[in-house]
């Protein structure tokens, strides 16, 4: 092991210490609950160890607002000579928690070598491991060119648009003071994540007529519209999507085809609260939404994508009697994708190599993340995901981050910094 693998070795307690404190801050998204609490935990732990730190609000972003600000926190340690800068992203909101948990999902239980909570893996078992492998190298090279950079942003998981696209429109990832990024997202210690699919959400209304339910053929039912629009997807959309594969390194497999969920559906009398126990109303409904999640592959166009849906939709009007639509478009995020001789894949790949002794597996995300923003907003192409944490524990009952996982990218992370920060 090199000096530095081993004063990262020497933090583990420090690592288990500062990932537990981060669980333990719930920041729940929704709404957005204590932004500034973790942002201002960081500031103190960050500060102290002489980082340059700024809070930044992204006023105005979706979801902002003096009960839920959007809080940010962008930490720079300057060396001594010019440089590059090297910049570890991680989000530090944490979606619900949901059912089926068997231990407490903000106590940061340690267990053998896991911790559990939520956001464990996802991800602020990787931004702990960012700043211990950023804390050593810095203890360990002193005299380094460039700049370590640390931010903790808000909204990933429900855009990011309150964080790192709100960044990247003010220029803190503008390539002339940022060159690469790593974002510490959970993908196994030796996986790099090159890029990601894209996305295209939409909201379908069916339109009917209301009428006494003892007498729908006076009136028009919006949900058997509708039923019709989901047998048209199921008939001719979904073959047509797993018919489609991409040349990405997609992960898993079966998201190497187009994609798409039926997000939420809603029509007729709204849904009763717990406490109502009254019968229903007799109405036929005059309305009926859905909502789809379409996950599209970089050999697509979003544009396609939209096309094909409205086509299917067109083609029940045309076809069946009193049939009528509206679709409205919620977001859409394009495909991402570096080139694998891209310097932070070149340097984290040759990093996995002297740390793990491990050939690096290439791979993209089947959802989006923060690299859309830093590509498309920011103009930066130098950048990837790296982190501990196996993906398919994210958003999961009793998600848990290893420690050994945590060290082993650590020990990555800091040797991926001396290779781009210190003399060849």
């Amino acid at each position: 092991m090199t000096d530095l693998s081993h004063r990262i070795e020497a933090k583990r307690d420090e690592l288990i210490a500062l990932t537990q404190d981060l669980i333990r801050i719930p920041t729940l998204n929704p709404p957005g609950e204590n932004y500034r609490a973790i942002c201002d935990y960081l500031h103190h732990q960050l500060a102290a160890r002489g980082f340059a730190c700024e809070l930044v609000r992204a006023v105005g972003a979706p979801g902002d607002s003096d009960r839920y600000p959007r809080w940010n926190l962008v930490a720079r340690r300057e060396g001594t000579r010019p440089g590059d800068c090297v910049h570890f992203n991680s989000h530090h909101d944490v979606v619900e928690v949901g059912k089926g948990w068997t231990r407490d999902p903000f106590g940061a239980e340690l267990d053998g070598d896991r911790i559990y909570g939520r956001g464990a893996c996802d991800m602020k078992g990787g931004l702990a491991a960012s700043i211990i492998a950023a804390e050593a190298f810095l203890e360990t090279h002193p005299d380094h060119a460039g700049a370590v950079e640390i931010s903790a942003t808000a909204d990933e998981e429900s855009g990011g648009y309150g964080g790192v696209a709100y960044l990247a429109r003010e220029g803190w990832f503008a390539p002339e003071r940022v060159q690469h990024v790593i974002i510490p997202e959970p993908l196994n210690k030796d996986r790099i994540c090159l890029g990601h699919r894209g996305g295209w959400w939409a909201e379908i209304e069916t339109k009917g007529e209301i009428a006494h339910g003892s007498m729908p053929f006076l009136g028009d039912c919006a949900v058997r519209h509708m039923g019709a629009v989901l047998a048209a997807f199921e008939e001719r959309l979904f073959p047509a999507m797993a018919a489609r594969h991409t040349e990405m390194p997609v992960v898993p497999e079966g998201a190497r085809s187009s994609t798409m969920n039926i997000n939420a559906i809603h029509g007729g009398q709204p849904e009763n609260p717990p406490d109502f126990d009254g019968l229903p109303a007799h109405c036929v409904p005059d309305s009926c939404r859905i909502v789809i999640d379409r996950r599209f592959l970089i050999e697509e166009t979003v544009e396609g994508v939209r096309d094909e849906v409205i086509g299917l939709l067109d083609d029940l009007k045309a076809r069946r009697e009193n049939f009528d639509y509206e679709i409205r478009e919620l977001n859409r995020v394009i495909p991402s994708m570096t080139d694998r001789d891209a310097p932070v894949v070149r340097t984290v790949t040759e990093a996995i190599r002297e740390e793990l002794g491990l050939e690096a597996s290439y791979v993209a995300s089947p959802g989006s993340y923060d690299q859309k923003h830093i590509d498309r907003i920011g103009k930066l192409k130098n950048c990837i995901a790296y982190g501990p944490g196996v993906l398919e524990l994210a958003h999961k009952p009793d998600e848990w981050v290893g420690v050994t996982d945590m060290l082993d990218s650590a020990r990555v992370m800091g040797r991926s910094l001396e290779r781009l920060l210190l003399p060849s």
